[in-house]
């Protein structure tokens, strides 16, 4: 069974991945199962998810010292000209824990399309994913997307970050009240890691 380190400290980032990439046959760590917890993040200055996958996937692995995924995603919302973008998980500028931040970014984003109707909130999640190599190579990248809009109000308990207010395509279903299951099979972190893991079966013998 092949190792991958998940380089991320959201353990919901790294559960989602683990349910995809476990039944493909991989073992699936966490920094802390590998004793990185507390590495130095680094410097996530790009312009794009692509970009800021690839920055993290390269660090890490030096790291670590181990195949290593990464990824940047977030929310692109029509209305708001795309944001909050890759700036999606402090975009309201709060210190604090994931849910405080959380909570935080959700009161922004109603705020802000307070009085915009429903056809004009379209949105999506975007998740770039990037595996590096010990050796400081870049092994494989990977995109999905998870198209839906912004709701009036949080619904669910499932899901972290924007969830509760993203609906599901044109249901008025949300993100935090979907099973893992059924966010796996639509989601954008899923089909990134889908399409990340279909790469790495065909590179095989570089990944060794």
């Amino acid at each position: 069974m092949q190792e991958i380190v998940v380089a991320s400290g959201n353990p919901h980032k790294v559960e989602e991945v683990r349910s995809v990439l476990g039944a493909l046959g991989w073992r699936v760590l966490s920094l802390t199962d590998v004793g990185s917890g507390d590495a130095p993040e680094p410097e996530e200055d790009g312009e794009t998810f692509a970009q800021n996958a690839r920055i993290k996937a390269l660090a890490y692995a030096s790291i670590v010292g181990r195949l290593v995924l990464a990824d940047d995603s977030g929310l692109v919302v029509d209305a708001l000209g795309g944001e909050p973008g890759v700036l999606s998980a402090r975009w309201a500028g709060v210190d604090g824990d994931r849910a405080t931040r959380d909570a935080a970014n959700n009161a922004k984003l109603l705020a802000r399309l307070a009085g915009v109707p429903d056809a004009q909130r379209t949105a999506r999640f975007v998740c770039s994913m990037c595996v590096a190599g010990v050796d400081a190579r870049v092994i494989a990248q990977s995109e999905g997307v998870f198209h839906g809009w912004i709701g009036h109000e949080a619904k669910g308990d499932n899901g972290f970050g924007y969830d509760p207010l993203f609906r599901v395509r044109s249901s008025c279903v949300s993100g935090a009240e979907l099973t893992p299951e059924q966010k796996n099979a639509l989601s954008h972190r899923g089909s990134a890691t889908r399409a990340i893991a279909h790469t790495l079966a065909r590179l095989a013998s570089a990944v060794r």
